[in-house]
């Protein structure tokens, strides 16, 4: 069987921060793709505002650079388990990946979880191991832990028997050896070429094109990415189009894109092993099929595991509705969330009852809380409730998603960890003291007992622990209430500006969520109680004024800090009774009900 030597097609993946982007921009630099006097952005592939902020991917983009005589396709996956389903789809993609492990922290929840849909592919791998440079370092070790997981994930003979070349991307070296690094990816080049199977080279066959990942573009409109898989493609061809639901529909190719570094160039041609992006379509999709209309004959459809989380989008109807933001009515919602499932595969909306709430199903916390970001950066008001877990039935039992939760802490912590943990229904399964003064736990907890659980953690552990945790299977249901918040709020009484005096008058009965100045409505949340219970309070009082003057008088009235939440933290603190509301400008935590007499009466009838 012919191969096309002249071509490699792979992914890197790995967990989340061990550096995979920043290797991408190495080999982009070493290969030669950019001019000597071409300035290039540090991760280059993070070209989202959100990624560039945070310092992760979010999205999976390629890229194409040239080596000798030969073209790479290299396609960047996340190393979050929340964007799975961008993991999923790359994987048909390419025939072979580049696994990238840290050379201190080793296998992570999240390489797991990468590596898992690698091998069921049963794509050839390379191991990286990076950041070679910390001082910390324990190369010996993590290949060992390596090769321990792909036992444990049932990698074949060939598979076992996987290349490692040491590097630091972020100094530009790599080497064979941990202490032999040269200012080059060289050996990186090499293993590639070397170790991965070239594509086949059945281009005189039928045309199959899958498209597995979509973009716009205002003048060509929809464009589709994805490998030809067989077959050639060529601009002003005539296709067909193979949707799910089993119906063709025919268009003509106008534009064909191939990758070379950072941009697409326009080509005429592609065939088969080429990862190239088609326009023409009106209407395609991710994992539909493009063949000539004399042989047609659809790809498998890409499989992507299922949500797991999911929480009500409900148009806001707050006091303060409008204020804000640019759209707020539930036709325009329900386009963007529309909008949103025909490029994010993993994502579920079905609507409710009420035409002015959508039940939306992600695969975590982190994967709807960018969406809403997104939303509210491009002008949209929601109001969000509580995340809940899908629970299934799976062989007439009751099941619900359970984690694999990996901790990091200095050894005075694990204590209050473990009790945190047990109390949500954790398991323990493993226990290590590196002998450094941290210990890694591994636990498995039910996903609806980490709700919330994070903000938690980094109390307990000062700051200095570091929590991860991945999607792991599901289990029979426990029952009772498994994690929650314990603790009351405390509840606006009125509209108005929140004053310093009426803060002040609180600070003992809690914390306090907003600033002097701040408006607020009744219903509204302000802070945390000390207590289980909710309190509604007068945060708008004004001290009044009399002709008595006192020796302090000249004193500056001082409060203690507040404490403002980012998105997911709000998200995670939500509990039943209660919205997250979400603007371009603020985030706010309501009750659902926000008139004080009403909610004590639903609340003596839910009893």
């Amino acid at each position: 069987m012919q191969q096309r030597n002249d071509l490699r097609n792979i992914a890197i993946i790995a967990h989340v921060d061990h550096g995979k982007t920043t290797l991408v921009d190495q080999l982009l630099k070493y290969s030669g793709t950019f001019r000597d006097n071409e300035y290039v952005d540090e991760r280059a592939m993070d070209s989202g505002d959100i990624e560039r902020e945070r310092g992760i991917t979010i999205l999976a983009k390629n890229t194409a650079i040239h080596y000798n005589d030969a073209t790479i396709n290299i396609l960047d996956t996340p190393g979050h388990a929340d964007f799975g389903g961008e993991v999923e789809r790359i994987m048909k993609m390419v025939d072979g990946v580049i696994l990238v492990v840290d050379a201190y922290e080793g296998t992570m929840p999240q390489t797991r979880f990468v590596l898992k849909k690698a091998l069921d592919q049963k794509l050839t791998p390379i191991v990286v191991l990076n950041k070679i440079d910390r001082p910390n370092a324990r190369p010996a070790n993590v290949i060992d832990e390596v090769l321990d997981l792909f036992i444990d994930l049932g990698a074949d003979d060939d598979q076992l028997d996987f290349p490692v070349v040491y590097a630091s991307a972020l100094n530009g070296t790599s080497g064979t050896e941990p202490d032999n690094q040269s200012e080059t990816m060289e050996p990186i080049f090499e293993m590639i070429m070397n170790h991965i199977p070239a594509p086949v080279d059945n281009s005189e066959e039928p045309l199959q094109f899958q498209v597995t990942l979509l973009d716009y573009n205002d003048y060509v409109g929809r464009i589709g990415i994805g490998r030809v898989f067989r077959g050639k493609i060529h601009v002003g061809q005539s296709v067909v189009v193979m949707k799910k639901d089993g119906s063709t529909k025919s268009f003509r190719v106008t534009k064909l894109f191939g990758f070379i570094g950072l941009k697409r160039v326009e080509i005429q041609e592609a065939k088969a092993g080429d990862i190239v992006a088609v326009s023409g379509m009106e209407d395609i999709n991710v994992g539909e099929t493009i063949c000539p209309p004399d042989n047609q004959e659809a790809l498998p459809v890409l499989r992507i595991d299922e949500p797991t989380l999911q929480m009500t989008f409900v148009v806001n109807n707050s006091p303060f509705a409008g204020k804000e933001g640019k759209f707020i009515t539930a036709r325009k919602i329900e386009e963007r969330l529309m909008k949103q499932l025909e490029t994010d595969v993993s994502l579920r909306v079905q609507p409710t009852e009420t035409p002015d709430a959508w039940v939306v199903s992600g695969r975590g916390e982190l994967h709807l809380s960018i969406l809403v970001e997104n939303m509210r950066r491009e002008g949209y008001e929601i109001q969000l409730s509580k995340p809940k877990v899908i629970i299934k039935e799976i062989n007439g039992v009751k099941c619900e998603p359970v984690e694999r939760v990996q901790v990091d802490v200095p050894e005075e912590f694990t204590g209050a960890v473990m009790e945190a943990l047990g109390s949500r229904k954790g398991e323990m399964m493993d226990m290590v003291n590196h002998g450094n003064g941290q210990v890694r736990l591994e636990f498995k907890v039910p996903s609806r007992g980490l709700i919330g659980y994070p903000t938690e953690f980094m109390t307990q552990t000062h700051g200095y622990g570091i929590l991860n945790h991945t999607f792991d299977s599901y289990a029979p249901l426990i029952k009772g209430q498994v994690g929650g918040r314990r603790q009351g709020v405390l509840v606006a009484l009125e509209n108005g500006k929140a004053t310093t005096y009426g803060i002040m008058q609180l600070e003992d009965r809690g914390v306090i969520f907003v600033e002097p100045g701040t408006e607020v409505y009744a219903g509204m949340i302000v802070g945390e109680h000390n207590r289980e219970n909710d309190l509604t309070v007068n945060l708008t009082k004004e001290k009044h004024l009399t002709n008595t003057r006192s020796s302090t008088k000249d004193q500056t009235a001082t409060i203690r800090k507040t404490r403002s939440m980012s998105l997911e933290e709000a998200i995670e603190y939500l509990n039943d009774d209660e919205y997250c509301e979400v603007t371009p400008e603020s985030i706010r935590l309501r009750k659902k009900i926000l008139h004080k007499g009403e909610r004590e009466k639903a609340s003596k009838r839910s009893k």
